[in-house]
């Protein structure tokens, strides 16, 4: 039985795996995307986010540990460098793994691509709004207060105000 045991071994013995994830992190780093099969992509998911969380505090000891796992000076200066900065901001959930619909033509396996979520402009939102990470009641009270506010003052311009009405009911008299 295999109680506890998450990892897909994709086949491979542990020192092949391990080589073959660290190339394809190092190619997603610099690439920022690459085409793979889905079985892969999300065993580089879980070998590739814990390296993006630890770039974002640049310090010598998070570089020699990332240097540990991918052993590629030039991924290593793009994982701090554009990878860190553009990430900086985001809680967790850097790739994205988009299903194609073709599948391999050899042994017919599910194709993917995986990307670095902040490096595609074509899914970024076009508000420059900052994401929540907790819901609240309180920005909905918020959003309508404007519009709440200018239909009072158009009511308010229709209609006379108090002063103006004082004058006319004294000349009827």
């Amino acid at each position: 039985m295999r109680h506890g045991k998450k990892d897909n071994h994709l086949g491979r013995t542990k020192a092949h795996r391990e080589a073959m994830l660290s190339n394809m992190a190092s190619s997603l780093l610099i690439h920022k995307r690459i085409t793979t099969t889905v079985a892969k992509a999300k065993e580089l998911r879980k070998f590739v986010e814990p390296l993006i969380t630890r770039a974002k505090t640049d310090t010598m000891h998070s570089r020699r540990m990332a240097f540990s796992y991918l052993q590629n000076k030039d991924s290593i200066k793009a994982l701090f460098g554009e990878v860190a900065t553009r990430t900086s901001e985001r809680p967790g959930g850097y790739t994205r793994i988009i299903k194609l619909g073709d599948v391999r033509l050899g042994d017919a396996a599910e194709m993917c691509m995986m990307e670095l979520v902040d490096f595609n402009d074509l899914y970024k939102k076009d508000g420059t709004k900052k994401a929540k990470t907790r819901r609240s009641r309180k920005g909905k009270k918020s959003e309508g207060a404007p519009e709440a506010a200018s239909a009072e003052a158009e009511s308010k311009a229709e209609q006379p105000s108090k002063e103006e009405k004082k004058p006319e009911a004294k000349k009827k008299k």
